[in-house]
């Protein structure tokens, strides 16, 4: 993508027993919607639902007290949150220089021939879509999957490719196919091109759909590595999804968030299974790495 639209997030405090109430109830308003808690048996729940159209209060109020008044409770304070625009072609190329992370070296088209001997080299010219690989959130899966290099996978998934730097990672380290999927047809395009520039195309497939709900997505899995660098709401509102196409014993990196919601996307991947194995931390952001048992 190029400029992210404005978002609006909408939040509440609720009962933790009537969170899962008001997401169901409150999921037409919403692009995203998702609960969480601070820590388990806590009392009370925060709901969280984001959408990049500006929401009408009126119809807001109506919607939470419908579901309150369903569940027996007063209707919750609302407060809601606007997020402006956001460049995130302009901040890759301001900030894009060639470097290694883990086995890897990542690098555009500018850099080609300064690979160190041993690594791995990704050339990756963001192009339309998010994903250079200088982002703490993709260095971090990046060390993930170099701490995965021992791992056997069969099948592996990258959810949410952006660039398709992570589906590229684990095609040239494995040469073993790999879907790539994405919302958005510029970084499906743009993670075609990649694939084709560091010759992995024949390993790779790159399709655009609607996360888990996709037909392909579906009749590919399950997934022995499922890879997701996307944001720690979606994350959350995925989890259960996550969990259904990932197989026994097959293990998942989830980046795309700061420190301070590294708890709740855990909790939300706890709550349908999966257990922690490994935190990777740089700079404020955190790499969750989970196994399913």
């Amino acid at each position: 993508m190029t400029i992210t639209a404005a978002v609006w997030r909408i939040t509440c405090i609720v009962p933790t027993r009537v969170a899962e109430a008001f997401t169901d109830g409150l999921e037409p308003y919403f692009t995203a919607v998702s609960w969480f808690v601070p820590s388990d048996n806590a009392p009370e729940a925060r709901v969280e639902g984001y959408t990049d159209t500006e929401p009408d209060r009126a119809v807001l109020d109506a919607g939470f007290g419908a579901v309150a008044a369903a569940v027996g409770i007063k209707t919750p304070d609302i407060d809601i949150t606007w997020f402006p625009p956001r460049d995130w072609v302009a901040e890759n190329r301001r900030a894009f220089e060639p470097f290694s992370v883990g086995c890897f070296f990542v690098h555009d088209s500018d850099h080609r021939g300064a690979r160190p001997i041993a690594s791995i080299g990704l050339e990756v010219d963001a192009g339309l879509a998010f994903g250079s690989g200088r982002h703490e959130s993709t260095s971090g899966c990046l060390l993930a999957l170099d701490g995965l290099r021992k791992k056997r996978f069969r099948r592996p998934l990258d959810m949410g490719c952006g660039s398709g730097i992570l589906a590229i990672a684990l095609a040239k380290t494995r040469r073993l196919p790999v879907l790539a999927a994405d919302v958005d047809k510029e970084a499906v395009r743009v993670t075609r091109a990649n694939a084709r520039i560091n010759v992995v195309a024949e390993h790779m497939r790159a399709l655009c759909g609607n996360g888990y709900k996709d037909r392909e997505v579906r009749r590919r899995g399950p997934y022995d590595l499922i890879v997701a660098n996307i944001l720690a709401n979606p994350l959350c509102v995925m989890a259960r999804d996550l969990a259904r196409n990932l197989e026994p014993g097959g293990y998942a990196v989830l980046a795309g968030f700061v420190i301070e919601d590294a708890n709740r996307v855990y909790a939300a991947h706890r709550r349908v299974g999966l257990r922690l194995v490994r935190r990777i931390n740089l700079r404020g952001w955190q790499c969750l790495v989970l196994r399913k048992p």
